[in-house]
């Protein structure tokens, strides 16, 4: 069986060979590049993500990445986001009182976590809704999070005319927020599973079996 084409998207969000590495290793054949057409023929879009809003959506729209992502969606071609790159395909984001416009392929703002203590960093638990494909075989484990801002609350109504996503949610210190999100051809999630050991290897070989049917 030929493995499924990835294209990691390279837009300037560091940390990408850690990502490369991981969906490799879930089965994948893996290319890291900014192409336009590379990156919309694959047969997934994984989009990575560190650092501020701001400028994530900067290198993404220099290479007209917001593009490539609603093309494909539009299409219902499978596309992946991680931290940052979960928290641009969300209408908005502020940050030190900036607003950035992101992809809004969801409603809702990415701001600052309301807890005591921030970045959220380390392992947490998350709750994952009944039929989660991604979570598959993982409902109970613990992934890595490291991040200071979140979604905190879910905007998107469908009022059944369509599938309701599928959303995750953890918590710290008592602040709520969006953990992973199953939409279709469209995830994503807040933490790294790149760097969250068995649990994220088994939620990428999941997403990668997924681009097998798809």
């Amino acid at each position: 069986m030929t493995a499924p084409s990835v294209v990691v998207l390279d837009y300037g969000s560091g940390n990408l060979r850690s990502a490369v590495r991981a969906v490799e290793r879930a089965g994948a054949s893996v290319t890291l590049t900014s192409d336009f057409d590379e990156a919309l023929d694959a047969d997934g879009l994984l989009v990575p993500g560190v650092g501020a809003y701001a400028a994530c959506m900067a290198g993404l729209r220099a290479i007209k990445g917001e593009r490539i992502i609603g093309r494909r969606l539009a299409g219902g071609r499978p596309v992946l986001g991680i931290c940052v790159g979960m928290q641009i395909l969300f209408a908005r984001g502020v940050e030190h009182g900036v607003e950035t416009e992101g992809c809004d392929e969801w409603p809702g703002v990415v701001e600052r976590l309301q807890a005591p203590i921030v970045p959220h960093m380390g392992w947490n638990t998350v709750s994952v809704p009944a039929g989660s494909v991604a979570f598959h075989g993982i409902e109970d484990e613990r992934f890595y999070f490291v991040h200071s801002y979140g979604v905190r609350s879910w905007e998107l109504v469908t009022n059944d005319r369509t599938t309701a996503p599928l959303v995750t949610w953890a918590e710290h210190a008592g602040d709520r927020f969006v953990a992973a999100v199953e939409n279709g051809p469209l995830w994503a999630t807040q933490f790294h599973p790149e760097k969250s050991g068995d649990a994220g290897a088994a939620l990428l070989r999941n997403w990668v079996q997924t681009l097998r049917t798809s």
